[in-house]
């Protein structure tokens, strides 16, 4: 396994997957006008998995290979991730969210990264678990709540609050998991295994949602639009970009898009939806900002010529 490079065009990734994960909770919001929360997860993991089957056929890679030395470990890899990163939180979020404040769930995406530090000290050779990097990636979480505000914590009142609360908490660790065994995975060919991914996601997460929600009555071109959105960018493209990010920059470099998310959606969102902007938006980009650039401080010297 080779040491982490955090390139110039792996800090683009970045910052372009920030900007189609931010914009995709505009997206939901207008999907939802016209399906279900399972039926929209469902339709944009089978989307996006079958842009990836057609763009592998089209670019030759195809699935990974179901014969050879790690063949069976890649393919338990491609289950694992379909599970941890795809399946299992989306199922977690999509009930939690129905239950616990708005912001919450925000807050657990932005702890993401302070789950990924310590397991990938542990597993992934050159993350070692450093004070600077600990503090960087605090102090992006304190932005991240900052920015979403104290409603994120306002109690609902609702008898199954608490288990909603745990429930948005281990979709963190799930994705925190998937993220460790992206960089674990035996070596393949990118675009095949992001392809497997979503395509084993599909066929486990879409029997459930038709099961819990049926198919919808009407479906509104504008819910339709925003479906085919969240199929191709922020499912399809960014499991693309999430592999390729994951396997040369590192799991700890990966999870730094969970504090840009936050303020792409806060932007989208005032500017499409007219929602009000949050007061704390200053201090709160400030704080995130901060935790990056210190917890990458020799990436970004790196990056900027200067050792």
């Amino acid at each position: 396994m080779s040491v982490p490079e955090i390139s110039p065009i792996n800090w683009l990734r970045l910052a372009i997957l920030g900007v189609i994960w931010g914009a995709s909770f505009m997206f939901v919001t207008i999907a939802l006008t016209g399906v279900g929360p399972l039926v929209l997860v469902a339709t944009r993991l089978t989307l996006g998995a079958i842009f990836l089957v057609i763009l592998s056929c089209v670019m030759g890679s195809g699935l990974p290979p179901r014969r050879g030395p790690n063949a069976i470990r890649i393919w338990l890899f491609a289950l694992v991730l379909a599970l941890f990163s795809n399946a299992a939180p989306f199922a977690l979020l999509s009930w939690g969210q129905q239950v616990v404040a708005s912001g919450f769930a925000g807050v657990c995406m932005a702890v993401v990264p302070l789950f990924v530090l310590p397991l990938a000290h542990v597993f992934v050779p050159g993350e070692t678990l450093t004070l600077r990097r600990l503090t960087g990636f605090v102090t992006g979480t304190i932005g991240v709540i900052i920015l979403i505000g104290p409603t994120a914590f306002a109690s609902t009142g609702n008898d199954m609050e608490i288990l909603a609360k745990i429930a948005c908490v281990c979709a963190a660790s799930c994705y925190a998991i998937g993220t460790i065994c992206t960089r674990l995975c035996p070596d393949v060919d990118r675009l095949a295994l992001a392809t497997a991914v979503l395509l084993l996601a599909s066929l486990i997460f879409t029997p459930y949602a038709l099961y819990m929600e049926g198919l919808p009555d009407t479906l509104n071109a504008k819910s339709l639009f925003a479906l085919l959105y969240l199929g191709i960018l922020p499912t399809g493209v960014a499991q693309i970009l999430l592999v390729m990010v994951i396997r040369e920059a590192g799991p700890v470099f990966m999870s730094l898009v969970n504090y840009q998310v936050p303020i792409w959606s806060v932007v989208f969102g005032t500017l499409v939806l007219t929602e009000p902007l949050p007061p704390s938006l200053l201090l709160g980009l400030v704080l995130i900002l901060s935790g990056v650039a210190l917890s990458q401080l020799g990436a970004l010297r790196r990056l900027f010529g200067r050792g």
